[in-house]
Order: C-alpha cells, then structure tokens, then sequence
C-alpha cells in the first residue's frame, strides 16, 4: 500500500483485515502514559472503561483526546484508516471521527468473550506481550495452542472458506478492520507478566460505509 508503511492487507476471509506496526515512539509513549495512570488510583478510576466493555480483565483506560493527539496516536490510526479505505474503494476519506479509544491489561486467566464493536472502523494491537502464553494441559494436544490469541470470526467453517483468522500476539502489530467483525480473546497462563493491547473505533463518510444506500 505505502512504501514507507509497514503494512499488508489480509484476506483470510470476507472482510479485508488491514495489518500494520505501530511506530516504536508511539508504543513508548502509550505505555509510559498507563504506566503512570496505574499509580494514580483517582486518575485509574477516571479513566475506568470495564463498565461499558466485555472482558474479564485487570484494567479497561480510555484514552484521553488530548493524549492521543499529543501522542501522535490519532494521527496513525487517521493515516492508516484512510489509505486503507482508498485501497479498497478506490475513495478517499473526507469525515473521520475516532469515537473512542483504549487500553487493556490482560493477566493469566482473564480474557474477552466474543463480541463486536460500534462506530465503522474498528482495530485491536498490542503494547505488551508476556515472554509465555503457557502451554496445551494435554501434551499431546496437535492442534495449536491459542492461548493468548486474538481471533476475528466471521460466517462458519465452510469448504475453502475460512471462518477464524487466529493472531498471535507481537508487539507493535496493529489490526484494522470492519466494526462488525467478531473477535475473541483467549485467556492465557504459566506467567504473571502482563499482556497489553490497544483498540479504537472510529466513523467515515457514511456515503463510503453504507454500501445499501
């Protein structure tokens, strides 16, 4: 898509899925931000989004509007959205509003049930991953362990059509893609390391999202 972006569209199914790394001073940043925001309990409590979220985790912060424009966070997620959005309908951008936008710390047994987002554009990265996601009960096991994993569900298991794309997470790597997708989150073990990631939801031109106009 872009030369200098580091970036691939994926379609492992329907919906195209855009994935991208998150620029180094941005990680740094974002996770300087939380580190502070843990200590400051008053703070912590402002910011407390795990009312209006699903998961079963430490910590749910919403992301303040003015850090996120300091931080140049708004920024990527608006650069990334709209070169997207152009490579896929050959249409720019004119309206993009983030709607919202947060950080969880997931530990060992917690996790995020299936479930979908609001807005248009939605996106889940990651700032933190434990060295271990731990490992199958049953030694055996074949299948791969998915501990930890992010997975984006859509339709059902279907001859050459698959219905899962299963993410293991790494540092930095960023997902785009429609608010609609089903994604889950598995819960991990074997550490007590934290594993944090990133999501937002965001509007477009409403002339380029409603496809059933």
């Amino acid at each position: 898509m872009n030369d200098k972006l580091d970036s691939r569209v994926i379609k492992n199914f329907g919906p195209s899925v855009l994935k991208v790394k998150i620029p180094k001073k941005i990680i740094e940043t974002i996770n300087d931000y939380i580190d502070q925001i843990i200590l400051d309990k008053k703070k912590a409590e402002s910011l407390n989004a795990g009312n209006n979220l699903v998961g079963d985790v430490t910590h749910e912060f919403n992301l303040e509007q003015k850090f996120m424009k300091a931080s140049g966070w708004d920024v990527f997620l608006a650069s990334c959205v709209n070169k997207w959005i152009e490579f896929e309908t050959k249409k720019k951008v004119k309206k993009l509003t983030i709607l919202n936008s947060w950080v969880v710390r997931q530990f060992a047994n917690e996790y995020n049930p299936t479930h979908w987002h609001s807005g248009h554009i939605s996106g889940a990265g990651f700032l933190k991953v434990p060295s271990t996601f731990g490992k199958h009960t049953q030694k055996k096991k074949e299948i791969d362990y998915k501990g930890g994993n992010l997975q984006l569900i859509h339709g059902s298991q279907m001859f050459l059509c698959r219905s899962t794309l299963n993410i293991r997470p790494e540092v930095g790597d960023f997902y785009f893609f429609p608010h609609y997708l089903m994604h889950t989150v598995f819960p991990f073990k074997g550490t007590d390391e934290e594993r944090r990631s990133i999501s937002f939801n965001a509007n477009i031109d409403e002339d380029i999202y409603n496809v059933y106009k």
